[in-house]
């Protein structure tokens, strides 16, 4: 198989980005639109020894029920979405059988996996929008990387992006293009405006982060003007000067307003920094955080340990049902937000330590730290193998991991399960709608 060759290949599943997944001589070819059942003529994009890339040339016949009329006029050239030509239950489909395979394919474990939980209206659910700036220095644009690249596609709507982000966005370019403020590239490394960073609560009040290859930015007065009517109650520079892919370094200078923006979780109240991680969708994560409340079936006696807990949303949703709990964050300031949400929702039972979850947990354990349960939110690459022995040797009675990628969460289960602990039950949760990213809450016991 070679590079521009064509085939009239059939999808028989998707792959772990929803893309069709054909067989040509033995050899998988990921083919992006083409949905199970479909056949289209393939051209290869990209050929390796054990697999390609395909595009295709036609239309897919016979036409899938599953297919439907992209609501986006950026797919598929955005990099953001990968579902949006088939139905909202197709998505959720795919992403159950991705978490089963996962499990079955990477860790050997056999388990059973039950309807993904959806929303009744995927749409418009997320309150951080992050929008790279290219163009020219005479005509800026906003939008989202295209895939695998950082080629910068306009979108002046997000059918994803909680209102009002696309206002917001709208607003701040228009600003860019009245004062002539130049977008970065990378490239040369010159320019201003690198990303902007939208956040949003609940209420609609918004906290606007700027990304900038600077201390400072143009006619501040004009741009604040323009973001304070549309809700905005929080306006941050982040001077970012690296020569790198990171949006945000650790520079914060605060342009306007308050320091953080308060939202909210069932009833608790949360201060967030522009540095704080918290879940981009609220009513899924409210979901996401009830399935794990069961799955901990914590009694008043418990002892909590929430490793990687961020600004505390987890562990202080749990620590009202049991006797204390423990966080641990590596970011300082989501520590200090953590500190400040407990005080805020008048949690005294909870405390925060500030460290990689690698090095303060096992020397929590070596000091005495027994848990009943443990909770881990890892990031996407999983548990670092110390902390993996480190739970096992604190020997909770019930841990609950809680995954945005399957293929880690199979692998670590398969590594827990060296330690003794077994899979008793699992949850995908659509967390980002129209993508492939699906959280997951697992529960594992002592076998």
């Amino acid at each position: 198989m070679k590079k521009n060759e064509c085939f009239s290949l059939t999808a028989e599943r998707f792959g772990a980005d929803l893309e069709g997944v054909c067989i040509h001589d033995g050899m998988p070819v990921f083919v992006p639109g083409l949905l199970p059942g479909e056949t289209a003529t393939v051209r290869i994009v990209k050929s390796e020894k054990r697999y390609a890339f395909g595009r295709m040339e036609s239309k897919p016949e016979p036409s899938s029920p599953d297919r439907r009329i992209p609501d986006c006029n950026a797919w598929p050239r955005c990099g953001g979405c990968s579902g949006r030509h088939m139905s909202y239950e197709a998505t959720l489909a795919a992403k159950r059988q991705q978490v089963e395979d996962c499990f079955r394919r990477i860790a050997g474990i056999g388990v059973t996996v039950p309807p993904v939980l959806g929303m009744v209206s995927p749409f418009g659910y997320r309150n951080k929008t992050s929008l790279p700036a290219g163009g020219s220095d005479n005509e800026p644009v906003l939008g989202f990387y295209a895939p695998r690249s950082h080629a910068v596609i306009p979108a002046s709507a997000c059918p994803n992006a909680m209102p009002p982000a696309d206002t917001l966005s709208a607003a701040f370019l228009g600003w860019m293009k009245m004062f002539h403020v130049k977008p970065y590239r990378e490239e040369t490394r010159q320019g201003l405006i690198r990303h902007l960073v939208i956040r949003i609560n609940r209420k609609g009040e918004s906290m606007v982060t700027v990304a900038a290859n600077g201390d400072t930015l143009p006619h501040i007065r004009e741009l604040t003007d323009s973001l304070v009517r549309l809700g905005t109650v929080s306006l941050w520079l982040n001077e970012n000067r690296a020569d790198t892919n990171v949006i945000l370094s650790d520079r914060y200078h605060l342009l306007y307003g308050k320091e953080t923006l308060t939202d909210s979780l069932f009833d608790l109240q949360f201060e967030l920094s522009p540095a704080s991680f918290f879940q981009v969708n609220p009513i899924q994560t409210e979901t996401l955080y009830q399935t794990a409340l069961d799955y901990a079936a914590l009694k008043p006696a418990d002892r909590l340990c929430d490793v990687y807990c961020g600004a505390g949303t987890i562990t202080l949703t749990l620590a009202r049902h049991c006797l204390e709990a423990v966080g641990i964050e590596i970011v300082p300031a989501a520590v200090e937000n953590a500190k400040r949400n407990a005080v805020l929702n008048r949690i005294s039972n909870v405390s925060f330590r500030t460290g990689r979850a690698e090095d303060l947990l096992p020397r929590m354990v070596a000091d005495g730290l027994r848990p009943d349960v443990i909770v881990v939110d890892p990031p996407r690459k999983g548990l670092d193998p110390a902390v993996i022995t480190a739970m096992a040797q604190a020997g909770p009675d019930r841990l609950v991991y809680v995954s945005c990628n399957p293929a880690t969460l199979a692998r670590d289960a398969g590594l827990l399960k060296k330690e003794g602990y077994e899979i008793r039950k699992v949850q995908p949760v659509d967390m980002f709608c129209w993508t492939s990213g699906v959280e997951t809450v697992a529960l594992l016991t002592q076998g």
